[in-house]
């Protein structure tokens, strides 16, 4: 249950950090009202899944899935740039993000 936690909490990671391109600094009220909201089930979900994974497997897997997310997101929605070399290094975070689960003996 700990790891679906987590994934969902990560996956709020990404809704939130990709929202806050549209709370136009937090002065947009339905933005920045969802995209708080995000921030603070992620971050409670984030929490409940750390009360049985290792706190560094948990981050980092958080911390992960965000940033991958964020920026597949970034390039196939916000138009950011798509080259070879950032894809690369997407894929490498999602491969660190797999050997973390795969090694926290969870």
């Amino acid at each position: 249950m700990a790891w679906i936690l987590l994934v969902v909490a990560g996956l709020l990671e990404v809704g939130w950090s990709v929202g806050m391109k549209y709370t136009d600094g937090f002065t947009r009220l339905w933005p920045s009202v969802l995209t708080i909201a995000g921030i603070a089930a992620s971050m409670l979900l984030l929490s409940r899944a750390a009360r049985t994974l290792p706190i560094g497997t948990a981050y980092g897997v958080w911390v992960g899935i965000g940033a991958a997310g964020a920026a597949v997101l970034g390039m196939t929605v916000l138009g950011e740039p798509a080259g070879a070399a950032r894809i690369f290094f997407v894929v490498l975070l999602l491969v660190a993000v797999v050997g973390l689960k795969a090694t926290s003996g969870h």
